[in-house]
């Protein structure tokens, strides 16, 4: 739980200031909600120890920020108010993100009465001489503004930027521990402080008194090594790729997972292609993530930039990206790009300006009462009832979780992640803090139905726990049925994910771009529409089954030669 790690932080250190991200009005989601719940979640951070919130919108969305802002500042908190830096100041040919534009930006967020400025370089493609024009400029018109640079080293020079920034007139500038720097990361800290030491820019920093906070992370680094993404080395192809250092690696990973393993080089140049395609767009979360879920719908179907326009209104989208045009994050910079917004929408009804402010308050009262009967065995908090609003489905699975397996958080990570060997054992405290020894005894052999007993000894004591190995099914199951592609109406799987929802049933008639299904696959939602007018034949697929691209899903009698039975 997010809010006990918080509360536990900021026991253990009392007096440091804690920053985190807001997205402004997207909260810490990726949709926009209700304004009392911003406003709740920032009161409750602020309580739970949060000091300075760095408030960002996806889009540079001026409205959108204003909520973040004013919540924050309702809240008590530090309002740090960001500007989420495109493209390259150095390149004159690049005429959509210049330094008149962000200086204009800057401007507006200070008219808000911010205490802060930030500049959040995501892809890590602000430059060194980029940074000396845009600090250096931002330095200039407001003097008494504290400056705070943020980049990522994807590309491999973001120490160069970082000391850059620092020199124009930067206040603060962000490194990671070395353990945990480089590539995707933050430049190095070391780097920084090393380089800066003598100089009229010394952070006062020993090398010496890191470093032991560097040897811890080395070796908590190694716990979470079966996470790696397997890069090895930084990659100056982010120029080209604007892929935030953030969204990189979990886009590698998705890429695998979605079944493009392979394929991640043409993902990296369809990223391009999709940000163009959607208006050379401010990258960065919810904004990023509709840019690499078109990516990757890109890929997945062999579709060139001129073939998603031109066949838009027939696809299939991806849900972040319908939900982008219709303006469900806000307005981008120069507005949306058309055709391609007409078509995709297909009819439907957009929003223009806030999203946010058409939407009717958050019931907590009522969330609060339905929380505490789906969950009576439980207290539910006022910080539980904000996740519910945040993420409904994942709280939920949260809360499941915890009845079925009760506080995992308790148990060492190397035992969390690996499991115990037989004859291994475990310490820890317990929920009452209570010390607990458990030790592997031995694990039976599958029943046919998956089922196996572990057999564990704790604080002495033999226990018996039945569980059920998911991957003794997942060898017995049958390759699944293929969608015919020369059949229009056997409707086939776009992407590798798990069915979510079924929303039409054998003997349905369906027009012609109603919704049949909507699959997600990390993070990436796409609704299944009809290709054809005519009568559902038959569902081939369940609630919760995962599938593969090409997997049959739905029958549909129809097309051209369909006539509705009188």
């Amino acid at each position: 739980d997010p809010w006990d790690r918080l509360r536990a932080l900021r026991a253990a250190a009392p007096n440091v200031p804690f920053q985190m991200l807001l997205r402004g009005a997207n909260a810490v989601g990726y949709t926009s909600y209700s304004d009392n719940v911003v406003h709740k979640f920032c009161e409750l951070a602020v309580k739970d120890g949060v000091d300075i919130f760095r408030v960002f919108d996806s889009l540079n969305y001026i409205e959108n920020m204003k909520l973040g802002i004013d919540a924050v500042g309702s809240a008590g908190g530090v309002i740090e108010a960001t500007i989420c830096y495109s493209g390259d100041l150095c390149d004159p040919t690049k005429r959509k993100y210049t330094l008149d534009y962000y200086m204009e930006y800057a401007r507006q967020l200070k008219d808000l009465g911010i205490h802060m400025l930030a500049i959040k370089d995501m892809a890590g493609l602000l430059k060194p001489r980029a940074a000396e024009m845009l600090v250096g400029a931002l330095r200039k018109e407001f003097p008494d503004l504290p400056i705070h640079v943020h980049t990522h080293d994807t590309a491999g020079t973001g120490v160069a930027t970082m000391l850059a920034a620092a020199q124009a007139g930067a206040d603060v500038v962000d490194g990671a521990i070395d353990a945990m720097s480089g590539m995707t990361s933050q430049p190095s800290l070391g780097a920084l402080i090393g380089a800066t030491a003598g100089t009229e820019m010394d952070t006062g920093i020993s090398l010496e008194s890191v470093s032991g906070i560097n040897e811890y992370w080395e070796q908590m680094r190694q716990l979470y090594s079966p996470f790696e993404s397997g890069q090895l080395s930084g990659s100056a192809d982010v120029y080209l790729n604007e892929i935030p250092g953030g969204q990189y690696t979990n886009l590698l990973f998705q890429t695998r997972q979605l079944g493009l393993e392979g394929r991640w080089p043409q993902v990296k140049k369809a990223y391009a292609q999709a940000n163009i395609l959607l208006g050379d767009v401010i990258k960065v979360t919810p904004s990023s993530k509709v840019v690499g879920d078109l990516a990757q719908f890109m890929v997945a179907n062999n579709l060139e930039p001129h073939e998603v326009v031109e066949s838009a209104d027939t696809l299939d989208f991806p849900s972040s990206v319908v939900s982008y045009l219709k303006g469900d994050i806000g307005i981008p910079p120069g507005g949306f790009p058309e055709p391609l917004r007409t078509k995709v929408l297909k009819g439907e009804d957009s929003i223009e300006g806030r999203p946010g402010a058409s939407l009717p308050p958050f019931d907590f009262e009522g969330a609060q009462k339905f929380l505490s009967g789906r969950f009576s065995q439980q207290v539910i908090t006022d910080e539980d009832v904000v996740s519910h609003a945040l993420y409904p489905t994942v709280f939920d699975d949260l809360q499941q979780h915890r009845l079925k397996f009760g506080n995992v958080s308790l148990l060492p990570t190397y035992t969390f992640l690996h499991s115990l060997e037989k004859g291994e054992k475990v310490f820890f405290l317990d929920n009452a803090g209570k010390e607990c020894e458990v030790k592997m005894l031995g694990v039976t052999d599958a029943l046919p139905n998956g089922q196996r007993s572990v057999l564990l000894e704790i604080n002495g004591e033999p226990r018996v726990v039945s569980v059920q190995d998911e991957s003794v099914a997942a060898e017995g199951s049958a390759a699944k049925e293929k969608a015919d592609p020369i059949n229009q109406g056997s409707v086939g799987s776009s992407l590798s994910g798990v069915v979510v929802a079924i929303k039409a049933s054998k003997g349905d008639s369906v027009e012609k771009g109603q919704a049949l299904a909507t699959m997600s696959a990390m993070k990436m939602e796409t609704t299944v529409t009809a290709p054809i007018t005519g009568v559902v034949e038959r569902v081939a697929v369940q609630q919760g089954d995962s599938i593969d691209v090409g997997d049959l899903m739905f029958v549909i009698k129809g097309g051209g030669d369909f006539a509705p039975q009188e």
